[in-house]
């Protein structure tokens, strides 16, 4: 199947969409790996020589915190999948291509969100 090229970006705007994928990706996952790091070492706040109800109230915060961690973690990890098949479709050169209007996705869209599959049209069509 050829690619109708007036439909698609060109390939240099590809490749300038795909350094700045590329540097997401490499600040998420450092950023995953802070979220991660920080869940790992929650469990160690320093108040072992608090007072007890200063403790179990802390403990109740560690829980909530770790869940927030979670959270952050899967969410983060989703986003990094999210870029990497925005990558996949840099190479079969359908990057940026509405996939419910066909359409080509604002550029200034896909600086912002750049594993966007919809464009803003299709996006309100959704509400």
């Amino acid at each position: 199947m050829a690619v109708d090229t007036n439909n698609r970006y060109s390939d240099e705007e590809l490749a300038q969409f795909k350094a700045l994928i590329q540097e997401k990706i490499e600040k998420a996952s450092h950023d995953l790996e802070l979220i991660k790091s920080a869940y790992m070492n929650d469990h160690n706040n320093g108040t072992e020589d608090t007072s007890p109800t200063f403790k179990a109230f802390d403990e109740g915060s560690q829980v909530m915190s770790k869940e927030a961690n979670s959270q952050l973690a899967i969410r983060q990890e989703k986003f990094i999948r999210d870029l990497k098949n925005a990558l996949i479709r840099i190479e079969n050169k359908t990057y940026g291509i509405c996939r419910v209007t066909g359409k080509l996705i604002n550029k200034e869209r896909l600086k912002l969100v750049p594993h966007a599959t919809l464009s803003i049209e299709a996006k309100n069509m959704q509400k």
